[in-house]
């Protein structure tokens, strides 16, 4: 017992070494709390792909008030905004094509006779495909008021669809972004901070100094990686309380299962950090290589692409990225309200990445030439 506690003790002073280096300088502090608060912000507000300016175009060659009726609908919503009147089909592509307009309607010569003989009205409407996201969001709320107008004159088509979203109900792109966002913005801080960690001791030339204390490789890991777990934890709790209480997106699962999945993640990413530290032997590569890793992490998430949309060999690629399943983790706890029974499965791989990461890098330390 009293050897485990002076074990105990030696990994606590390597760890208050750790957060001392980390927090010596104002300026660090700030680097690691400031991104963390202005990312989540402008992810909040930027990352959105709500439709809320759809500029249109309009080939009317009926020119009757159901034609004029329709659109008075489309300009009443205060979304879409008509900015040209075309005379004839040749002038469409032109409209797509220089990026005036995010989706035509055009109206046949006989729609207002279609209608008034009780037959099926075609409206064709003509979308800028480049932004699948917007224009489809765009052509459903077409379909919306369409949908009314034909409410409005007691000829409901044969065909109804009816929506429902569910655990996002006004279907706010901002609640699918954004929970993502407690794992997806702290990975950087925490691999950041796990990956400086030794290669900042190589170039201050006390990582040899180190190696010969009486700590063993799997201990000085501890000491390097609870700091960069801490960090990350803490850059995850700001993200969510600023998701809770500044953007009012409501939590419906359990919090202790949020955090034991972020736990694991975080974890998984330590790992993954202090591997690139151990093989770093400068800072510089050490941020070079974290930055190279970064962007498919983050790309090969699922944060804004959804995994099974992704081509077959990038979908096989994933399962080594652990934020890819902390992100559906995530969501699901948070928006969903799922339990461990349904998450379970996300804590495998994440568990797995830690389990090969961080005795890897414990290796490299020893072994690693400096």
């Amino acid at each position: 017992m009293a050897a485990f506690f002076d074990l105990l003790v030696r990994i606590g002073f390597l760890c208050r070494k750790e957060l001392l280096a980390l927090f010596k300088e104002p300026s660090s502090r700030v680097i690691l709390l400031v991104p963390a608060l202005l990312q989540s912000l402008l992810f909040g507000y930027g990352a959105t792909f709500d439709v809320t300016h759809a500029p249109y175009a309009v080939l009317d060659q009926s020119r009757s008030a159901m034609s004029a009726q329709v659109l008075h609908q489309l300009d009443g919503t205060g979304v879409f905004k008509r900015v040209r009147n075309l005379q004839s089909a040749n002038q469409i592509a032109s409209a797509i094509e220089d990026d005036d307009a995010l989706l035509v309607l055009s109206f046949p010569a006989d729609f207002a006779q279609r209608i008034a003989t009780g037959q099926s009205a075609p409206l064709q409407v003509i979308l800028d495909g480049r932004n699948s996201t917007t224009a489809g969001a765009a052509s459903a709320y077409v379909g919306a008021i369409v949908g009314d107008v034909n409410r409005s004159l007691g000829a409901g088509a044969p065909v109804t669809i009816e929506r429902r979203a569910w655990f996002n109900p006004n279907l706010e792109s901002r609640w699918n972004v954004m929970p993502g966002l407690i794992a997806g913005l702290s990975l950087l801080q925490t691999l950041l901070v796990a990956a400086l960690s030794v290669a900042r001791e190589r170039e201050q030339g006390t990582f040899d100094q180190l190696l010969v204390t009486p700590l063993t490789p799997m201990q000085i890991l501890i000491g390097k990686a609870v700091p960069a777990m801490l960090v990350g934890l803490v850059q995850s709790t700001i993200i969510l309380l600023i998701i809770r209480w500044w953007f009012h997106i409501p939590m419906s699962g359990s919090l202790w299962l949020l955090y034991l999945g972020l736990l694991c993640f975080t974890l998984a990413a330590v790992g993954i950090g202090l591997s690139i530290s151990a093989l770093s032997l400068t800072m510089q590569q050490a941020m070079l290589y974290t930055f190279l890793l970064l962007m498919p992490l983050m790309l090969l998430s699922g944060l804004l692409t959804p995994v099974r949309n992704m081509p077959v060999a990038l979908q096989v690629a994933t399962y080594v990225n652990p934020l890819r399943f902390a992100m559906d983790l995530v969501r699901r706890v948070y928006l969903e309200g799922a339990g461990l029974q349904q998450v379970g499965v996300d804590f495998i791989p994440m568990l797995v990445i830690a389990a090969v990461t961080l005795p890897t890098a414990a290796w490299l330390f020893r072994h690693r030439l400096s």
